[in-house]
């Protein structure tokens, strides 16, 4: 069963994901918030798999939220999942630095928020290559913004960071594989190791490290 939590200040929307969600086997709405203070006390309460959090909440932005969400230890198998209304929402960025796992545009067909809610609980990131690239753009622009390797990076191998930087790039596992010649199954473990090792709570926090770290620059795509 995936327990997910809705959090978005307007309850028409709230209600609409929770008819759909409730509707559908093996999924369980647990709990609503009107804004980002109670959507942190609801992950705190009923620990949901998945959070569906707006961005622009009243109290609390769903941003902070999500900050202090994933910021908290003992949250650290609660997902966040943003809801936007337009996707090219100037705070999908900091969204994801903030520890979202990706995005969701409110006016997704239903199987496809059915397919997101399952695959971020899974522990994958919903980032589409598109929207990698775009965001890679959008770091570039952002003035001020200083490229600084981890000192993590150390720590993986040269295989690894080869990898990270195609994660970065918006390459899936079987991509990754047929790009380095590897199984699947190698390609996975790679990413999950460097996962550990730059503490990264999903794919989409691998992302914004490759960028960060000066692994992935917009010219490689």
């Amino acid at each position: 069963m995936i327990r997910v939590a809705l959090a978005d200040d307007q309850a028409l929307v709230r209600a609409g994901f929770r008819v759909l969600l409730n509707a559908e086997p093996g999924f369980e709405v647990v709990g609503e918030a009107e804004d980002g203070r109670q959507a942190i006390e609801l992950a705190r309460a009923h620990r949901p798999q998945v959070m569906l959090m707006d961005i622009r909440m009243p109290e609390i932005s769903g941003i902070e939220a999500t900050r202090q969400i994933a910021a908290d230890p003992a949250l650290d198998d609660v997902r966040v999942l943003i809801l936007t209304t337009f996707e090219l929402d100037e705070y999908i960025v900091e969204a994801l630095q903030a520890g979202a796992s990706g995005f969701l545009i409110k006016d997704t067909q239903p199987v496809d928020l059915v397919r997101a809610v399952k695959v971020v609980a899974a522990g994958d990131s919903l980032l589409s290559p598109s929207v990698t690239r775009r965001l890679i753009g959008e770091f570039v622009n952002r003035s001020g913004l200083s490229v600084t390797p981890s000192p993590a990076l150390d720590f993986l191998t040269d295989r690894e960071r080869e990898v990270l930087a195609l994660v970065g790039g918006g390459l899936s596992n079987e991509e990754i594989a047929a790009k380095l010649f590897i199984s699947v199954a190698t390609a996975r473990t790679h990413v999950s190791r460097a996962m550990t090792k730059l503490h990264a709570r999903d794919r989409a926090q691998l992302v914004v490290a490759a960028y960060e770290s000066g692994l992935v620059t917009p010219g490689q795509h």
